[in-house]
């Protein structure tokens, strides 16, 4: 896999960003996050999964709702 990574691309601006910040939370001399700052990434990330969760739900129900089962014979 051949990845581009110079800095005019997405992926190397991407990396070159994340490079930056990983810097300048290592120079900084409170490192880490606060508990506020945890809880806001939990939060945005259940959120999401709860979005991708409920695509998911709607795209499995509309399918098994558009399956026709035939009735049983005889009954």
């Amino acid at each position: 896999m051949n990845l581009d990574l110079k800095p005019n691309t997405p992926l190397g601006w991407l990396m070159l960003t994340l490079t930056a910040h990983v810097e300048r939370a290592r120079r900084a001399p409170d490192r880490g996050a606060s508990a506020i700052e945890f809880v806001i990434i939990t939060a945005v990330l259940v959120a999401l999964a709860a979005a991708v969760g409920v695509v998911i739900y709607r795209l499995v129900k509309t399918e098994a709702d558009s399956i026709d089962i035939p009735d049983a014979p005889g009954g």
